[in-house]
């Protein structure tokens, strides 16, 4: 049977801002969702803020094995009822989270996390991402090769306010010299959280081939596929 995966977006700036419409027509949600689609062991499936409760209402969630979830400018529009739901789905149900770039400011990551999820300094200028695997043998690395780059996105550098992760499986390092625990790991209750840091709006960052192989690998890692 195959594991579900819910691609949760906000659908706010990919449907108002031109710059981010160019880059994803469609939508972040679905760009992600055509991610796990290329996995046959996932069923993709799409929600957003603008869907009825949300897209979170038991019906939509029930049977998820993971959330994939971006945010950006809305985190506060989610319920907090809504929150607890999704938290409470990974807790105690045994669902995965994988909050992408700046969804590390959503309410159920914050939830999960039980801190501000605030990072130590943020800057938009295009810049390339060197992303070096700090853990190989983690099933979240694998097919991935030992540092790659992106070449334009926005840099985020530590601190990052979490608990520490059980795993750190890539760092990022920029030029100027900032650094950043990029994808990490934790258990919660009875699943499994990772965040993926790469993945902003305005970049093609989805498309890039060794961003896609980090996201499903997380996703299946999530999931309990690996």
């Amino acid at each position: 049977m195959k594991k579900v995966g819910l691609c949760w977006g906000e659908f706010e700036q990919d449907r108002t801002d031109a710059r981010v419409k160019e880059v994803y027509p469609d939508g972040i949600h679905r760009a992600l969702a055509d991610i796990l689609a290329g996995c046959p062991e996932f069923e993709a499936r799409t929600a957003t803020l603008r869907d009825p409760d949300q897209g979170l209402d038991e019906a939509t969630l029930a049977g998820v094995d993971v959330i994939v979830w971006w945010g950006h400018i809305r985190h506060d529009d989610v319920t907090d009822e809504n929150a607890e739901r999704v938290a409470n789905l990974v807790i105690d149900r045994g669902a995965g989270f994988v909050p992408v770039h700046s969804a590390h400011f959503s309410k159920p990551f914050k939830r999960l996390m039980g801190t501000s999820c605030a990072l130590g300094a943020w800057r938009e200028e295009g810049e390339p991402e060197h992303l070096l695997v700090a853990a190989p043998t983690h099933p979240i690395a694998a097919g991935l090769p030992e540092q790659f780059t992106i070449p334009h996105t926005e840099m985020y550098s530590e601190t990052f306010d979490v608990p520490e992760p059980e795993a750190v499986i890539v760092r990022s390092v920029w030029d100027k010299g900032e650094t950043f625990r990029s994808c990490c790991a934790w258990t919660r209750g009875k699943g499994r959280v990772v965040y993926v840091r790469p993945g902003h709006e305005t970049y093609p960052i989805f498309r890039d081939k060794n961003f896609k192989t980090l996201l499903l690998n997380a996703a299946k890692w999530a999931a309990r596929l690996t």
